[in-house]
C-alpha cells in the first residue's frame, strides 16, 4: 500500500517535469529569435505547457476565428442559414487591404452567402470579407462580449481590419495571450457552442484552410493528423518591426490524441521567412513531444 501511495504523488511530479522538458525544449527554439514570442499548448484537454504567455500579443487576423465563433452564435439566435445571403457594395471592397474578394469582384454589386464570406476570412484571411461580416453580427465589440462569456477572458477585440489599417497602433490593442487563445480552440472543439451544422462548417473551413502553409502545418503535412489552424499576418510597424505572425490551431491523431496550438511572434526584426520557420519548429517540437508521451 504504501508503494502505491507513493507512486500516486509521484505521478504529478512526473507530469510537471515532462511539461518543464516541453517548454525547455521550446524555449531553446527561440531563444536567439529578435522578436517577443508566445507559445501555448494544451495536450489531451488537460496537460498545458506555455512560454511567454505574461504578455499581450496582437491577434491580427487570428481574430477571424473568434469573429466566427461570435457569427455562428448569432447565427443561430436569429436562426439563421449558412445560404443566408448579404449585399456586397462597391464601398465595401476597400482598396488598400488583403482581399481576394475584391481582386475577384471589384465593382462589388453582389450577393454571397454567409459560408462564402466564412470561407474567405477563415481559408484567405479576406480583411474586407471580415468586415462585412463585422458589420452584419454587431462589430468587434459583439464578438468581445461573446468570447469573454465563455470565460476566456485573456483577449480583447476593439477594432476592425479596416481601423487597424487606418491606425496601426490599433493592432496592438486587439490582443490575447497564447493561453486564452489555445484554450478558446479547446472550447470550440469540445463544448456545444452552436448548431453542428455551423461547428462542423467551421471546423472543415479551418482544416481546410489555405494560408501559412509554411507555417504550423510544414511539419505535419507528411504525418497522418488533421490540422485545422488560423494565421494572422501584420504590418511593419514605424520602428520596421512585424507587428504580428501568427498560427493558431488544433490537431488530433489518428490514436485519439489531440492537442491545441496558439503561436504569437511580437515585433519581430526578422523577416517573414525566419519567422515562419521558427513557427513550424515550434510545431515540429510539440507534435513529437506528443508522440512520445
Amino acid at each position: 500500500m504504501r508503494s502505491f501511495i507513493v507512486l500516486l504523488c509521484l505521478v504529478p511530479t512526473l507530469l510537471l517535469a515532462q511539461q518543464s522538458k516541453l517548454e525547455t525544449q521550446l524555449k531553446q527554439a527561440i531563444k536567439d529569435k529578435k522578436a517577443e514570442i508566445g507559445i501555448a499548448v494544451i495536450i489531451n484537454g488537460k496537460d498545458t505547457a506555455t512560454v511567454n504567455n505574461d504578455i499581450h500579443y496582437p491577434l491580427m487576423s487570428v481574430f477571424k476565428f473568434h469573429q466566427a465563433l461570435a457569427l455562428a452564435d448569432y447565427m443561430g439566435k436569429k436562426k439563421q442559414s449558412l445560404d443566408t445571403r448579404l449585399p456586397i457594395k462597391k464601398s465595401d471592397l476597400k482598396p488598400d487591404t488583403y482581399s481576394p474578394l475584391r481582386d475577384k469582384y471589384p465593382q462589388g454589386g453582389i450577393e454571397m452567402s454567409i459560408a462564402d464570406l466564412l470561407r474567405y476570412t477563415l481559408q484567405q484571411s479576406d480583411n474586407n470579407a471580415c468586415d462585412i461580416l463585422f458589420n452584419y453580427q454587431g462589430g468587434p465589440e459583439a464578438v468581445n462580449r461573446y468570447i469573454h462569456s465563455l470565460g476566456v477572458r485573456e483577449c480583447a477585440i476593439v477594432g476592425t481590419e479596416t481601423a487597424m489599417h487606418e491606425d496601426l497602433n490599433l493592432c496592438y490593442q486587439n490582443w490575447t495571450t497564447p493561453l486564452a487563445a489555445a484554450e478558446l480552440l479547446e472550447i470550440f472543439r469540445k463544448k456545444p457552442l452552436f448548431a453542428k451544422v455551423y461547428k462542423d462548417f467551421i471546423y472543415q473551413t479551418m482544416v481546410e484552410c489555405q494560408t501559412g502553409q509554411d507555417r504550423m502545418v510544414a511539419p505535419l503535412l507528411d504525418k497522418k493528423v488533421t490540422v485545422g489552424h488560423k494565421t494572422g499576418t501584420g504590418d511593419r510597424n514605424a520602428k520596421g518591426q512585424q507587428i504580428g505572425y501568427n498560427d493558431i490551431g488544433f490537431v488530433l491523431l489518428p490514436d485519439g490524441r489531440t492537442y491545441s496550438i496558439a503561436v504569437f511572434v511580437k515585433d519581430s526584426k526578422e523577416n517573414s521567412q525566419v519567422n515562419s520557420k521558427t513557427i513550424a519548429d515550434i510545431s515540429r517540437i510539440v507534435y513529437e513531444y506528443v508522440i512520445l508521451h
